[in-house]
């Protein structure tokens, strides 16, 4: 199989007839067994479909977590996933790799990878609000993340370790695939970590965004924990 990039002023014919006149020249043997042609058209509907695709992921994304949590924590998360993609897309432009369709699948599956990883420690944040009311938002973020960063390392290590095995022996058609993934879930873990909280708490979030009404009782209170027994 031999790819040539579009010529302008040269028809896909004659391309052929030049590329089968200097094979003869090597090989008389050599047969023509199909021409195809893939034209711009092709990358404008791929650009298109893509950009609808990420503006409906973003758009569920950041209803859902609206829903869950607070909109705070919805654009804390939007923002720190885009930079995943952002990088992603840098680095196929920047080295000029192949842009496929299954590229923008492993774009969209780093997108809801990433996001799950945000939901767990914002979950463990809200926790933490409920049981340590003493601590400031610094304190409770800081807990959050490593109270989870063991989980992260194993599940971020175990789905790269899978990931790596379809770059290595995937062959060719899976190669640019599981780059961006591979390069979506290396990043992916820097921004779900440091990314999303920072930005949430950049945004001013506090206890009575995710807890509704009067605070526990002093028998709800971790019997084990030393800041039990005032507000913040």
């Amino acid at each position: 199989m031999i790819r040539l990039p579009a010529q302008k002023g040269v028809s896909t014919a004659q391309q052929s007839d030049t590329v089968m006149a200097a094979l003869k020249t090597a090989s008389p043997d050599v047969t023509l067994r199909r021409t195809e042609f893939v034209g711009p058209q092709v990358g404008e509907e791929l650009a298109q479909d893509g950009l609808k695709a990420l503006a409906m992921v973003v758009f569920g994304i950041m209803v859902y977590l609206a829903f869950r949590f607070e909109w705070k924590y919805a654009v804390a998360a939007i923002i720190a996933n885009l930079h995943d993609v952002i990088i992603i897309l840098g680095f196929f432009a920047f080295f000029q790799w192949e842009f496929s369709l299954a590229v923008l699948a492993a774009v969209l599956a780093v997108l809801g990878y990433s996001v799950n990883e945000s939901v767990v420690i914002f979950d463990r944040i809200r926790e933490n609000f409920r049981r340590y009311r003493k601590m400031s938002t610094e304190e409770i973020i800081n807990n959050a993340i490593t109270s989870t960063i063991s989980r992260t390392i194993i599940t971020h290590g175990s789905t790269e370790i899978m990931v790596l095995s379809m770059l290595l022996f995937g062959g060719p058609t899976l190669f640019y695939f599981a780059l961006a993934l591979t390069i979506g879930i290396l990043f992916g873990i820097y921004s779900s970590v440091f990314v999303a909280a920072s930005i949430a708490m950049w945004l001013g979030i506090k206890r009575e965004d995710l807890i509704k009404g009067p605070g526990p009782s002093k028998k709800d209170e971790d019997p084990n924990d030393p800041n039990a027994g005032a507000m913040v």
